[in-house]
Formats: C-alpha cells, sequence, structure tokens
C-alpha cells in the first residue's frame, strides 16, 4: 500500500515478479483493495499470490512512531511481523522509509554486533556500481555506527556486487583525515584500523568516480546525497532533450546516438536495482523509492529473493561477527 503509485504499480510488479521467479508473494493490505487492483490479472491466483489483510495503512505525512502504535494493524507491521515469524522470507516496501525501518527493527531485531540499521543503496559510477550507506535509515549516527555501516557495506559488496576486495570511503568535506566533523574524524580513526579496504575520506565531487566500492555516511547525509543526485539526473536529461530537440542537425545526432543515450539511462536509473536493503536488521528487508514504478517492484522482489537464496543474512552475521572479533 506504499509508494506514489500504489496499489497498482506494487501489485502489477509484484504478478510480474511471480510470473518469472520461483516465489510465492503475500500482499499485505485492505483486501477489497488489493482484490481490485489484482482484478486486472486473471491468472494471479495460479501465479501462488496471496492477500494477507491489514485494515490500516501509515501515511507519508504521518509520523510513524506514533502512527505505528495507533495503527497496530498497519500493513508494514503486518509484513515486518510475517517475516519475523517465518510466514515469509523477505519484505519489500515503497511506502513510509521511517515507518519500514521501525516496524522492521521492532518484530525483527538487530544482528549481533550492529546497533543502528543502514540502506545500502546501489550508485552507479563511472567504472562498476557502488554501494552508498546509509542512504536514511540512521539519521543520527555516532562513530562506532559508521564503522559498522563500512563493514556491512564490505560484506554486501562482495556478496551483491561481486567486489572480492571492496575499496571503503568515509564521505566527507575534504580528503585529508582531518577535514570534516567530529563525527567523521572519530570514524576515520575508527576505519583506519579496521579489517576492511579503507581508502580514506571522498569528497562528494569523487562519489561517482569510481574511486570507492562502498561510500559510508550518516542517514541525513546519505538521505541528500541520493536526491540531489536523483535531481540532478532528471535536469540532465532535460536538458540533453531540450537541446537535441533544437536543430536539424541535432535531431539527427540524436538518432545516430540514441542507443548511447538508453545505456546511459540504464546506469543511472534507479529502477534497475529495485531497492535498497536494510542491512543490519535480523531479517531480509528492501525499501523501494516512493516513486517505484512497476519495473522497479519487480526488481525489488528479485533482489530479496537472490538475497534469500544466496543465504545474505548469515554471511552477512558471520562477517560482522569475524570483524567484531578482530577489533576486540
Amino acid at each position: 500500500m506504499g509508494g506514489d503509485h500504489a496499489p497498482a504499480a506494487i501489485v502489477d510488479g509484484a504478478v510480474a515478479a511471480a510470473r518469472h521467479l520461483d516465489v510465492r508473494l503475500m500482499l499485505v493490505g485492505p483486501a477489497v483493495t488489493l482484490e481490485e487492483a489484482l482484478a486486472t490479472h486473471t491468472d494471479w491466483r495460479e501465479l501462488g499470490i496471496e492477500i494477507v489483510e491489514a485494515p490500516d495503512v501509515v501515511g507519508m505525512a504521518e509520523s510513524p512512531a506514533a502512527t505505528l502504535r495507533r495503527k497496530p494493524r498497519a500493513s508494514i507491521r503486518v509484513a515486518a511481523e510475517l517475516v519475523a515469524s517465518g510466514g515469509a522470507v523477505a519484505l519489500f516496501s515503497a511506502g513510509h522509509t521511517g515507518a519500514t525501518v521501525m516496524a522492521v527493527h521492532s518484530a525483527m531485531g538487530m544482528i549481533a554486533g550492529v546497533d543502528r540499521p543502514a540502506l545500502a543503496t546501489t550508485i552507479p559510477t563511472r567504472n562498476r556500481p557502488a554501494v552508498l550507506l546509509d542512504a536514511g535509515a540512521s539519521v543520527e549516527c555516532r562513530p562506532h555506527h559508521l564503522l559498522q555501516f563500512a563493514l556491512m557495506g564490505s560484506v554486501y559488496a562482495r556478496i551483491a556486487l561481486g567486489i572480492e576486495r571492496p575499496r571503503v570511503g568515509l564521505l566527507s568535506i575534504g580528503e585529508e583525515e582531518s577535514k570534516g566533523n567530529e563525527l567523521t574524524r572519530e570514524a576515520h580513526r575508527l576505519l583506519k584500523a579496521a579489517p576492511i579496504g579503507f581508502i580514506g575520506n571522498v569528497e562528494a565531487r569523487a562519489i561517482y568516480s569510481g574511486d570507492a566500492d562502498v561510500i559510508v555516511c550518516d542517514g541525513f547525509t546519505g538521505n541528500v546525497v541520493l536526491k540531489t543526485s536523483e535531481g540532478l539526473v532528471d535536469t540532465v536529461e532535460a536538458l540533453l532533450g531540450d537541446e537535441l530537440q533544437g536543430t536539424f542537425s541535432s535531431q539527427i545526432g540524436y538518432l545516430l546516438s540514441r542507443r548511447a543515450f538508453r545505456r546511459f539511462r540504464r546506469r543511472v536509473d534507479y529502477s534497475e536495482y529495485g531497492g535498497a536493503p536494510l542491512l543490519g536488521v535480523a531479517g531480509l528487508a528492501v525499501v523501494g523509492h516512493g516513486r517505484s514504478s512497476v519495473k522497479a517492484v519487480r526488481n525489488a522482489i528479485a533482489m530479496a529473493y537472490r538475497f534469500a537464496t544466496s543465504d545474505m543474512l548469515a554471511r552477512v552475521e558471520q562477517e560482522i561477527a569475524a570483524a567484531s572479533a578482530s577489533l576486540s
């Protein structure tokens, strides 16, 4: 029920995923509303799709803590409890990020050695995809939280992106370790001593250079970076469109290079990745963009399926335990 285009985009994306993956799906929300959205898919029952009744929804403008207390049968809370109880192996939501994080944290708890969850967003770079975390789950952080994010991000980069030795950078206002605020300076000291491929501070202009495979920051900073980047991509595309429609010669140029433009769009399109896993919680949860399209929902479900079948959660727990032991 969450997201700018819910429930239609969520339902259509779920049906698309069910048709292409060996997976059973449970759609959580008001049953009547979901049945109406599923009506256009005559085969949905044969696809192993089940409706789970949850009468309430957390609106995007509502306070997550107060609303979850007031609405114990909110759809995100019911979905999180399904995963925590073993009724499902993973959760996807494109709704209120704060409510999703709180519901998942409350229902599933945290893995040993991790105090705060982090959203690990895949971002494009000039070389290969990289991971930015935290992208909005934990707004206020302490230095040891950033260390935990770096450890989890390194594990995620190895498992999800196939990077054997991820290079970890700390987002700051200068490359020198003395630059930044108290949080980044102390985090730099901790990361320098950690058993990871720490390359030092990374300035904002170098995020997409490909110099780092994992970029670590607090959730407030990461979310601002993410939203700024999305706005920049939209603006660049609009400007390119305006320029290419300007003259006859530029239109011819566009026709000759449209394959390159399509490749560019795929590289910067968030829907290609689907969503961001919420790392640190003792369960699999993928958080989608509020604007998630059918394609984004399908790919997010595929991501959750991939993580479940690769036993990612257990691997993250093992590597965090090993890293914590080496630091103690």
